[in-house]
């Protein structure tokens, strides 16, 4: 099968937006329009229905496992799984169902590491557990285990382009989560639990 038609559908699988389909299913107001204004599991929970955070969270991570998993499943080599699993984030960030708007991809990025070798995710969900237990912030748990995954990758993954894509994935997290920083850096980032307006 040719590479481009499955990097496209993995990015189109990407483009699902999970926040979007749980607020439906729960009678939830558009994600867009409270909290952070972010479609993706955080907000979700703002809303109080930790059910539909939940089918958010599960929808959003499996969407960027699953690229990766039916890439090896089509019969391609690792780097192209990972590049699939990066089209599929991408479409998190950019979906052409949300008229190229999109969610941060935290859990998007981590359904990709599990795709992509299940230890990866589950360092990076054991540093995004610690750190937002100590803090109780999102968005520092999820910075700090992104950092976490291309330095694993160097040493788990014997593949350039897949540590490349680790790399990328990152990058637009870190890009993704401008506000967030600055926000975490004033003192104003609003910490899980509090309800925001």
């Amino acid at each position: 099968m040719n590479i481009f038609l499955v990097v496209m559908a993995a990015y189109l699988v990407g483009s699902i937006p999970f926040a979007m389909v749980s607020s439906r299913l729960f009678g939830l107001e558009d994600p867009r329009t409270y909290g952070s204004g972010n479609p993706g599991a955080t907000n979700v929970l703002r809303s109080g229905n930790k059910a539909a955070a939940i089918v958010t969270l599960l929808g959003d991570c499996l969407k960027g496992w699953f690229v990766v998993w039916a890439a090896y499943q089509l019969g391609f080599e690792p780097g192209i799984a990972a590049l699939a699993g990066l089209a599929a984030f991408l479409g998190h960030l950019f979906s052409v169902f949300l008229r190229f708007k999109g969610g941060k991809g935290v859990a998007t990025a981590l359904g990709v590491l599990l795709g992509i070798h299940p230890l990866l995710a589950l360092v990076a969900l054991l540093v995004w557990l610690i750190v937002f237990g100590i803090t109780r912030y999102s968005s520092a748990g999820a910075l700090s285990a992104t950092a976490s995954a291309p330095i694993l990758g160097i040493l788990l993954v014997d593949d350039a382009l897949v540590v490349g894509v680790l790399f990328a994935i990152t990058a637009l997290l870190v890009l993704r989560h401008r506000d967030n920083i600055e926000r975490l850096k004033n003192g104003t980032e609003p910490r899980i639990g509090e309800k925001k307006t």
